[in-house]
C-alpha cells in the first residue's frame, strides 16, 4: 500500500524518478561489508577497462578509477568511495607504472605526486558526494516531516472528535469537517451551501453575533460559550463553541476558526443531576433525613443538598469538636468510642444519641460508611442522620404504658387464676358431692323393685327410667370429673411411644369385641416427649372413636401415622367409618355435643373435648376433617421435642 505522505509518482518523468532515487539513496541502510564488496568490484571493473582500452604509456591512468570511486561513494558512502580509491591506486601502480607488475617505481617522485594528486582529488570528489548525499537525506527527512505534519494537521481537522470549521469573515465557509456536520445532522455539501444563522437557535444568535463583533473590533481575540443548534431533524443540540479570529500580518481580519464540542449528553446529565438533587431534597424532607460527608483528617462534617434544614440544624457545616460539644453528656463517651472503632474498621458506626440545641434535648439516629485508601485507612465518611425525637418520646410513653399494662395484666391474671381455681374446685366438689345422692336414688329404686315385686310390676317402667336416668347422670358426673382432671396439674414430659400405645389399645378393643374384623396400620417409631398419662387418654379417646364409628363397616380400617406439614410434625388417626358433616364441625370439640343420634352410636360427647384440652395443654392443636360415610381423620401436634 503506498505511503499517503509521499507525493504521487504517476506523472513524474522516468529520468526525474531515477534522479530522485539517487538523491534519496541512503548507504547506511546496507551493511558495510556489502558496500565495500560493491566498491571492490566496481574498482576492479574500472581497472580492467583502463588496462584493456589503452596502453600504459597513453596517460590518464586514474580516469576510470575516479569514475569507480564516484560510483562507489554514491552507492556505499564516504568509506566505500575511499576504499575504491585506495584499491584503484594499488591496482594501477601494480599494472600501469614501470616497472610493470610490481610496486617498485622507476621515478618515485613522479609516482608520489601523481598518486598524491589523485588521492586529494578523489578525497574532494568522494567527500562532495558524501556531503551531497547527507544534505539530500536531511532535505528528504525535512520534506517528509513537513508532509507528515501537514497530513497530521489535515487528519486532526478532518477526523477530530470535535467539530471544526474555517470560514470567511462574512460567514462563508472555507472548510468544515465531518464531525461538525454530524453534530447538526447535515451533509458537508448541505452545510457549505448554508449560513451558520440557518441552524443556530434564535435565542443564541444575538449573543454569538455580539461576541463576534467584539472580536472584529479587536476587543477580544477569541470567545467561548454554550450554544444551541437546531438539528436537521428538528431537535436542539447543545454545543460548547470556541471562536478564534485569525488576522493577517497587517492586522486585518483574515478568517475564523470555529471549534464545536457536542455537550448535549452533558446537558442532559446536568439536568438529570439537578432533578436528582431536587428529588433528593424532597426525599430528605419527606423522610426527615440529612445526608452528610466528613473529611476524616480534618473531622469536618458537611451536610449535602441543604438537608441540614430538614433537621433544623443551625448550619450546614460542623467540626468534630462542635458536634461533640452539642452531644448530650451521657452520650459523648459512647459516640466518641464508636467513632474510633469504626475508623479502625472494627465496628459499624450506627447509633442513637442525643444533641442539645438551646437547652432542648433531641434524639438522632445516625449511620455512616467509610471510604478507605489502598492501605485501608479511612479518608472520608458518608452518612445519614435522622431526627427520631418523636419516636423516642413515643417509645417512652409506650414503655410506661407497657409497664402499667403489665401490672394490670398480672393482677387480672392472678384474679382469673384464682377464679379459675375456685371454679375448678367448685365443679369438682359439685360433681363429687352429686355422686352420693345418685347412689341413694339408684339403690332405693333397686330396693323397691326387689322388695315389692307387685309394686314393681305395676311401676316397673317408672323404676327403670329412674335407674337409667341416675346411671346417665352418673356417667355425666364422671365425665365432668375426668374433664376437670385433665385441665389441672403440671405436665410431666417423658419419652412416649405413640406406636406402642396405639398397638396396645387396638389389641384391647379387639379382645373385648372379638367378633369384629378390623384392619389396622400403625407407623412404627412414633416417639415424642410428652405427659404419658395425658397422651394415653388422648390416644384412648381418638382410637375408641375410630373403633366405635367403624362398627357398621365390613372392611373397617384404622390407621395411625405421622406426616410433616409446613415443617411441623403432625400425628394422625384416621378411619373409614361413619364420618360426619363438616358443616357441623363447630360442635365437635364442645363438651356433651354429639353429631350422631344416641340410637346410632353410644356415648355422652366428652371424649373429643377432653382430647382438645390435652392437646392444648401441650401447646399443640387438634384438627379434624371428614365426610359422611367416608370416615374421619384427626391430626394433632404436641409442640414438644420429637425423639429419634
Amino acid at each position: 500500500m503506498p505511503d499517503p505522505l509521499k507525493p504521487s509518482t504517476a506523472t513524474v518523468h522516468p529520468l526525474q524518478r531515477v534522479w530522485q532515487r539517487v538523491t534519496a539513496w541512503q548507504p547506511e541502510q546496507h551493511p558495510l561489508w556489502a558496500r565495500l564488496l560493491v566498491a571492490f568490484a566496481l574498482t576492479l571493473l574500472a581497472a580492467w577497462m583502463r588496462i584493456a582500452l589503452a596502453p600504459a604509456e597513453s596517460g590518464g591512468r586514474f580516469i576510470t578509477l575516479s569514475l569507480a570511486a564516484a560510483l562507489s561513494a554514491l552507492y556505499g558512502g564516504f568509506l566505500a568511495g575511499m576504499f575504491s580509491t585506495v584499491v584503484g591506486m594499488v591496482v594501477i601502480n601494480f599494472f600501469l607504472i614501470k616497472p610493470y607488475f610490481s610496486l617498485v617505481f622507476e621515478n618515485p617522485a613522479e609516482a608520489f605526486w601523481l598518486n598524491l594528486w589523485h588521492l586529494i582529488t578523489q578525497l574532494v570528489v568522494v567527500g562532495s558526494i558524501a556531503l551531497m548525499q547527507r544534505q539530500n537525506r536531511n532535505l528528504h527527512r525535512a520534506t517528509e516531516l513537513i508532509q507528515r505534519g501537514k497530513q497530521q494537521l489535515e487528519d486532526t481537522f478532518e477526523q477530530g472528535a470535535t467539530g471544526m470549521a474555517h470560514s470567511y469573515i462574512n460567514g462563508g465557509w472555507i472548510r468544515v469537517n465531518q464531525t461538525y456536520c454530524d453534530i447538526i445532522g447535515y451533509t458537508k455539501a448541505e452545510v457549505l451551501q448554508m449560513h451558520f444563522r440557518d441552524f443556530t437557535h434564535p435565542d443564541d444568535l444575538d449573543l454569538d453575533l455580539s461576541q463576534f463583533h467584539r472580536a472584529l473590533n479587536d476587543e477580544i481575540s477569541h470567545y467561548s460559550f454554550e450554544k444551541r443548534y437546531i438539528h436537521k431533524r428538528g431537535h436542539v443540540v447543545w454545543a460548547f463553541l470556541t471562536i478564534s479570529l485569525v488576522r493577517k500580518e497587517s492586522g486585518e481580519a483574515d478568517y475564523v476558526i470555529a471549534v464545536v464540542q457536542d455537550i448535549t449528553a452533558l446537558k442532559h446529565t446536568e439536568q438529570a443531576l439537578r432533578t436528582s438533587e431536587r428529588l433528593l431534597g424532597q426525599a430528605h424532607e419527606l423522610a426527615g433525613l440529612a445526608s452528610w460527608q466528613a473529611d476524616v483528617a480534618s473531622t469536618r462534617f458537611v451536610t449535602l443538598a441543604g438537608s441540614h434544614r430538614v433537621l433544623g440544624l443551625p448550619s450546614a457545616e460542623f467540626t468534630g469538636e462542635q458536634l461533640l460539644a452539642l452531644t448530650h453528656p451521657d452520650d459523648k463517651e459512647r459516640a466518641a468510642a464508636l467513632w474510633a472503632l469504626a475508623l479502625q474498621g472494627k465496628a459499624t458506626y450506627q447509633l442513637e444519641y442525643r444533641l442539645l440545641f438551646g437547652g432542648e434535648e433531641r434524639w438522632f439516629s445516625v449511620r455512616a460508611e467509610f471510604e478507605r485508601d489502598a492501605s485501608g485507612r479511612a479518608v472520608r465518611a458518608l452518612g445519614v442522620t435522622r431526627d427520631i425525637t418523636e419516636r423516642k418520646h413515643n417509645e417512652m410513653q409506650i414503655q410506661q404504658l407497657n409497664a402499667s399494662l403489665e401490672q394490670r395484666i398480672q393482677s387480672r391474671t392472678e384474679a382469673l387464676k384464682a377464679a379459675y381455681d375456685e371454679l375448678e374446685s367448685y365443679s369438682y366438689a359439685v360433681a363429687h358431692d352429686l355422686r352420693s345422692p345418685l347412689r341413694i336414688i339408684n339403690g332405693f329404686a333397686q330396693a323397691l323393685q326387689e322388695d315389692h315385686p307387685i309394686l314393681a310390676g305395676e311401676s316397673l317402667p317408672h323404676l327403670q327410667r329412674i335407674m337409667a336416668a341416675s346411671k346417665k347422670m352418673g356417667e355425666l358426673i364422671d365425665a365432668l370429673l375426668t374433664l376437670s382432671q385433665f385441665s389441672r396439674g403440671e405436665l410431666q414430659r417423658k419419652p412416649v411411644n405413640l406406636s406402642a400405645i396405639a398397638t396396645r389399645l387396638l389389641d384391647e378393643f379387639a379382645g373385648a369385641d372379638p367378633q369384629r374384623k378390623v384392619r389396622r396400620q400403625i407407623e412404627p417409631g412414633l416417639h415424642v416427649m410428652a405427659d404419658p398419662t395425658l397422651v394415653e387418654a388422648l390416644m384412648q379417646n381418638l382410637l375408641h372413636n375410630a373403633w366405635k364409628y367403624t362398627a357398621q363397616k365390613e372392611d373397617a380400617f384404622i390407621r395411625v401415622y405421622a406426616e410433616s406439614v409446613q415443617g411441623q410434625r403432625r400425628f394422625i388417626v384416621s378411619d373409614n367409618g361413619a364420618g360426619f358433616d363438616m358443616a357441623r364441625a363447630a360442635k365437635l370439640f364442645q363438651p356433651f355435643q354429639r353429631l350422631h343420634m344416641p340410637h346410632e352410636f353410644s356415648g355422652i360427647g366428652i371424649g373429643l373435648a377432653t382430647s382438645l384440652r390435652i392437646v392444648q395443654r401441650h401447646g399443640g392443636e387438634l384438627q379434624a376433617r371428614a365426610a359422611p360415610g367416608q370416615g374421619a381423620t384427626f391430626s394433632f401436634t404436641l409442640n414438644t421435642r420429637l425423639l429419634t
